[in-house]
């Protein structure tokens, strides 16, 4: 097995949360015409950010700043999982 070195743990944490923020601009601005399976596919984190935030009586920054947190930290989640899952499948030992 492959060793994981922190250079490749900084470097797809930084990509996974520019993915993550990437991917939450665009589904935001697609939502309206495509179907929620596929939104929650290209950014998780929206769907979970509409589910989790409470319908608090705060004002409308505070709850947009929470919302954004939660929704590109786990998109950034997700995005790290398909990078580490791809370096996986990319240099793994193949049998010969």
């Amino acid at each position: 097995m492959a060793k994981f070195s922190w250079v490749q743990f900084l470097f797809f944490s930084g990509l996974a949360l520019f993915a993550g923020f990437l991917a939450l601009a665009i589904a935001v601005t697609l939502e309206p015409s495509l179907s929620a399976p596929l939104v929650a596919l290209i950014s998780p984190g929206l769907k979970l950010a509409e589910m989790v935030m409470p319908e608090t009586h705060k004002s409308f920054a505070w709850t947009f700043g929470w919302f954004l947190r939660i929704a590109i930290v786990a998109n950034g989640a997700y995005y790290f999982a398909l990078l580490n899952l791809g370096a996986y499948l990319l240099y793994r030992k193949r049998p010969v």
